[in-house]
């Protein structure tokens, strides 16, 4: 069964089978204070944490996040929860260079010049609850949902300055043909 996807210069319409089983697993993002940014992404994002690696020799910890509700999928097992962290798709990985702190770590969020790496995104099933919720805890915005030229979609800030756009996926089409036509 052929399907139809999108089209633009410089894709490649055949998928060479030599990627069967590629899996996107993760985003890396730097963090100065562990305890500050798992708050952040558990409590706040409702992300779960799967796996944390140390590297005490290099100085550095992992933790891998993943958001969802169904995790009965992963073993109690260290070793097994190891390949099924790194198996699965669209993690989250938070860095933290041992000795980084808030007050010493200077990342840069990539929307500010030079710019790079822009965001995360999270669909929510109701992004004004979401919005509101994200208001009442006290989380930085980046954009409201109803500022600029792009109403429905959002943007906060987690603890490091990293953009995450919250968006509603059911409302995404009329968010876009509103763009488009002004």
């Amino acid at each position: 069964m052929s399907r139809h996807f999108d089209q633009a210069d410089g894709l490649c319409e055949t998928k060479d089978p030599a990627t069967d089983g590629f899996v996107f697993n993760q985003t890396m993002l730097r963090i100065a204070d562990p305890a500050r940014s798992l708050d952040f992404y558990t409590r706040v994002l409702g992300m779960t944490l799967i796996k944390r690696l140390d590297f005490p020799e290099m100085k550095f910890t992992l933790y891998f996040l993943a958001a969802g509700e169904d995790f009965s999928d992963i073993s109690e097992d260290d070793k097994a929860r190891t390949v099924q962290t790194f198996g699965r798709p669209a993690m989250l990985e938070l860095t933290h260079n041992w000795g980084d702190t808030p007050e010493t770590a200077d990342y840069h969020n990539g929307n500010s010049e030079p710019k790079g790496f822009g965001h995360i995104g999270f669909h929510v099933p109701d992004a004004n609850a979401a919005c509101q919720r994200f208001d009442d805890l006290g989380v930085a915005f980046q954009k409201n949902l109803n500022d600029g030229s792009m109403k429905g979609i959002a943007f906060i800030k987690d603890p490091d300055g990293y953009w995450i756009e919250i968006f509603t996926a059911q409302n995404t089409d009329q968010v876009i043909s509103d763009h488009i036509s002004n």
